[in-house]
């Protein structure tokens, strides 16, 4: 829709610093195109008091004007010519984004088990037999049977376990489910947990 007479932000020019409005960056433009020195250093010293003002919280901070300069002069990208009272020459550095961070992914292949446990899957195929690898069956066999039963949303069968359990590590471990005793879980503890991260 075009009405005459109407604009919208998306229309205009980006700002530079969003924080200080539209109507801060008009002041800087108009500042820059003030054709003295000293009506552009007059001009600068009045908008940094009005930034100043919009941020009262912040007067505590020790390079607190020196923010208020270097913004100042991002806003201006640099072309409002006066006795800067601060060194903004390193203030590109404030809008200058980050590298952005690799992050690690990893094939696993069935995620609602993460990756934890399939490193975990391949430290029981090559353990042998014994007190240690069966807590740690045990220990993994539970974890699992947690996985499963919030993925599955309260459903989970103990055969599904023990088959996935023999699955992932190759066969090395099969477990006996007429002897094996599972930790007694319910929907009412997931839903703790649940109410637990919300907080």
């Amino acid at each position: 829709m075009n009405i005459e007479g109407l604009d919208y932000n998306t229309q205009r020019e980006q700002l530079i610093l969003p924080e200080y409005g539209r109507e801060i960056q008009n002041m800087v433009d108009y500042a820059v195109s003030l054709p003295t020195k000293q009506e552009r250093q007059q001009c600068a010293e009045t908008i940094i008091g009005i930034m100043d003002r919009m941020y009262p919280q912040n007067r505590g901070n020790a390079d607190h004007q020196q923010k208020l300069w270097d913004h100042l002069a991002l806003m201006s990208k640099f072309k409002l010519d006066i006795d800067y009272p601060y060194d903004v020459s390193q203030a590109a550095t404030i809008s200058r984004k980050p590298e952005a961070m690799g992050y690690p992914m990893k094939d696993i292949p069935v995620r609602h088990y993460g990756y934890l446990l399939h490193e975990v899957f391949e430290k029981l195929k090559t353990m042998e037999p014994g007190p240690e690898r069966d807590e740690l069956v045990r220990i993994t066999a539970n974890q699992m049977k947690r996985d499963l039963y919030q993925w599955s949303h309260g459903s989970v069968v103990d055969e599904k376990v023990a088959d996935d359990l023999a699955r992932y590590t190759d066969g090395a471990i099969q477990l006996d489910l007429d002897h094996f005793e599972f930790e007694k879980m319910s929907e009412r503890d997931f839903v703790v947990e649940k109410r637990k991260k919300k907080k």
